[in-house]
């Protein structure tokens, strides 16, 4: 990505972050926009949020995310407006690193639980 695109990913990330944080239904699992990429026209912004909750409510958050795209992107503008003349488009994607770091975490103390075997 170019510095442009980069500095453009911040500012949509941390905007689009204070929005979910307003707008979420709070019932459902805590949210994070861990990373936001920007093609290089600056025509659409790919959102990849972190979801820590039960499997119900990580689909049901992404459910969501997916039918209020078009609301979002209306709140983005209005709190960005004054950056661009053109709004990009929103996606967003599910980031399950977490979930993975979770898992390799339990594998790795499951191993150091386990005794050593010998031959």
């Amino acid at each position: 990505m170019s510095i442009r695109t980069e500095k453009v990913a911040s500012l949509l990330q941390h905007e689009m972050g204070s929005i979910l944080e307003k707008e979420l239904p709070r019932s459902g699992g805590l949210v994070t926009v861990v990373a936001v990429k920007v093609t290089a026209d600056l025509s659409i912004a790919r959102f990849y949020v972190s979801i820590i909750g039960t499997e119900k409510q990580q689909v049901e958050v992404m459910a969501w995310l997916h039918e209020e795209t078009r609301y979002l992107r209306k709140l983005l503008s209005a709190g960005i407006r004054h950056h661009f003349r053109r709004i990009p488009e929103v996606e967003f994607y599910e980031d399950r690193l977490y979930e993975k770091a979770s898992r390799i975490e339990q594998l790795l103390r499951e191993v150091r639980k386990t005794p050593e075997q010998h031959d």
